[in-house]
């Protein structure tokens, strides 16, 4: 077989420094498997960061939200926090962490679980639902970027220091915490693990610090433990009600699950073993695997000991709205307990974290949405370029933080919604897949996690519609977007590569010495009848002599997708009639590459002849939208068009 490549033409770029810097890295991105990661093509399987490295990256994310975790839990189950804290660790590491575990089997290129359910769905309602799963994670990512800013921006605030001079100043922070994150995106962020490694073994340890000294006063004041007990038994009763009312609540803590969708989004930053290959990366699933269980592990210990101290130790009116522990119940710990100086260090450390936390979400939207919606031909060309998308992320991010006024508690809903879609939809794919491999036991068991967390997230809904209300408005912002952004590229050349078997590279050669003619064909019965009326009508129709003609016929195979290879073969029928079977996306784009493509390697330029399309214009456009084919002759003249702009090296296309 002979292969040409035929790459899709790319706007020329004037010398303009500034958008050759927006743009840098635009032409090598979306070839092979898609964008692969923010300012960097994908590492090779057995290079990239240890895997507790890269787990610091995820944890700026995952463990960032002991911000507010502890004061949302408090608010959500009161006394009963510590119990309801430990049902979110059983469903944690019972549930989210296997499940994670294999989508990270599954999808060892960081593709998440939206690429595994992508697979079980073919044409428009796979396009359609990956775009639905897509809306809700970019609720996730955004809202992480918004509420860490705005609970960052609440830490200085209510900082002793500070709090006179600060005080009314929490959106503009929020909004300057925002724009210093996308300056880092602008910048280059690959560096930023070193960053993270020292945020988070810096968080953690003042951490360990304020639980350890809170235990020690809950152990010196012995009552304290007896008056949180006594009053949680008038309260519920008895053991079997506490658990009860900890699994109604339990949907309110759903933030505590956050971060193994950027866990698996890293991935391609995992350092492999030496023998990894790229189809087969046994040592980077490994230790990505490693990375979700110990990060699962060492958050679920701070979950517990910091709701269990928090409860105990705190005022229950400081959690309220305008209370002092509201939306930082381990920072009113921290200075209540082991001084202003200590508490004023503790704040830096949050507000640094909760800020970076955003850049792990930055991180996970930048992997994902180029990934899918160029492909789609849903964004723009640009799109796969990340300078371009961090901006167009950083003002959404704008736009949500003055929404929710950078209220930390306005926006806890609309995070836990799109936190608890996604682990369903993984837990609802891993359940396929291992139904699909036939595996019973497993089966069974993620179906039962899977039942668990789809209950979550609609009790979670029916607390907090407005959740699910901003999901839908990022779906249908999505949605809207792109298919206007696949109307306006609809006459776009999308062929990346044409390949020819030795049959049609040997018709393609005879002609050169001629004039090349091709008839465009629907292949109907395929019988002698047919090819010889085509002949005949096109000479008719062109008042051409000669049968010297190569007919062209296109099978469409996945009309929905927007960027495919050609693949060409040659066959002769009948024992006179030359075809060229195309096998694309599209009929006109098909045409269009082949003939750029024979203009291309022959040096001349092609003919190609049709029949106008019976039927409603404006019809037959729809059909060529969705289905590939419709309003063919037109079509192909007109991407054609715009992909030679010199007419005069544009091949011929005649319509009879």
């Amino acid at each position: 077989m002979a292969t040409t490549e035929h790459p899709l033409p790319t706007e020329s770029l004037p010398p303009s420094r500034l958008r050759s810097w927006m743009l840098e890295g635009l032409s090598d991105m979306g070839r092979s498997g898609g964008h692969q990661g923010p300012h960097a093509a994908p590492q090779p399987a057995h290079q990239g960061q240890r895997w507790w490295r890269v787990m610091c990256l995820t944890g700026v994310d995952y463990f960032s939200t002991l911000g507010y975790q502890p004061g949302i839990a408090a608010l959500a189950a009161g006394l009963l926090s510590p119990v309801a804290t430990i049902v979110l660790v059983i469903v944690t590491l019972a549930g989210a962490l296997p499940v994670y575990r294999r989508v990270a089997e599954e999808s060892p290129r960081g593709e998440g679980s939206i690429a595994m359910l992508e697979r079980l769905l073919s044409f428009w309602k796979g396009k359609l639902f990956v775009l639905t799963l897509l809306g809700f994670a970019a609720t996730d990512f955004l809202i992480t970027i918004t509420l860490s800013a705005a609970d960052a921006s609440t830490h200085l605030i209510e900082n002793p220091h500070l709090t006179g001079v600060l005080h009314d100043k929490q959106m503009l922070i929020t909004l300057i915490l925002v724009a210093l994150l996308g300056a880092v995106f602008l910048k280059g962020f690959l560096e930023a693990i070193g960053v993270a490694v020292v945020l988070v073994g810096l968080y953690l340890a003042l951490n360990v610090v304020v639980v350890f000294d809170g235990l020690w006063h809950i152990v010196t004041a012995g009552h304290v433990v007896t008056d949180w007990s006594g009053a949680l038994t008038a309260e519920h009763g008895n053991v079997f009600a506490m658990i009860g009312v900890a699994l109604l609540v339990f949907p309110k803590l759903a933030l505590g699950l956050s971060g193994f969708e950027t866990g698996v989004a890293v991935m391609p930053h995992v350092q492999g073993d030496a023998d990894d290959t790229d189809e087969r990366p046994a040592g980077r699933i490994r230790d990505t695997k490693k990375l979700l269980t110990t990060a699962a592990l060492i958050m679920s210990g701070f979950l517990i000991a910091t709701s269990f101290i928090t409860t105990l130790l705190i005022p229950e009116k400081e959690f309220e709205p305008g209370g002092a522990a509201n939306g930082r119940a381990l920072a009113y710990l921290a200075h209540t307990y082991l001084g202003s100086t200590f508490g004023t260090v503790y704040d830096v450390s949050t507000i640094a974290i909760l800020w970076f936390a955003g850049a792990s979400a930055m991180a996970g939207l930048l992997n994902l949405m180029p990934r899918y919606l160029p492909r789609y031909g849903m964004a723009p060309h640009w799109a796969r370029a990340v300078r371009p998308m961090v901006i167009v992320f950083t003002l959404v991010a704008f736009l949500v933080t003055w929404i929710f006024d950078a209220d930390v508690d306005a926006q806890g809903g609309a995070y836990a919604t799109g936190v608890l879609v996604l682990i369903s939809s993984a837990a609802v794919a891993v359940t396929t897949a291992a139904r699909k491999a036939g595996q019973r036991k497993r089966t069974i068991a993620f179906a039962v996690i899977s039942a668990v967390f789809l209950y979550t997230t609609v009790m979670n809904v029916i607390e907090r519609p407005d959740g699910v209300k901003i999901g839908a408005c990022f779906i249908a912002g999505i949605i809207l977007v792109s298919l206007l952004s696949r109307l306006a590229r609809a006459f776009e050349l999308r062929v990346t590569s044409v390949t020819l078997d030795a049959m049609a590279e040997r018709f393609i050669r005879d002609m050169a010495s001629r004039r090349i003619r091709f008839i465009a064909n629907e292949p109907d019965q395929r019988d002698r009848a047919e090819y010889r009326d085509k002949i005949e009508q096109i000479r008719q129709d062109n008042d051409i002599p000669g049968e010297d003609f190569v007919f062209v016929e296109v099978t469409v195979l996945d009309p929905s997708e927007f960027e495919s290879g050609l693949t060409v073969r040659g066959e002769v029928l009948h024992g006179r009639y030359r075809v060229l079977t195309l096998e694309s996306s599209s009929v006109p784009n098909a045409l269009a590459a082949l003939l750029l493509h024979v203009r291309d390697s022959t040096r001349c330029t092609p003919h190609i002849y049709f029949e106008w399309t019976e039927g409603n214009p404006f019809a037959n456009f729809l059909r060529f939208l969705l289905f590939g084919q419709g309003e063919v002759a037109p079509v192909t003249r007109e991407v054609l068009r715009e992909a030679e702009p010199d007419r005069s090296r544009r091949p011929r296309v005649h319509t009879g």
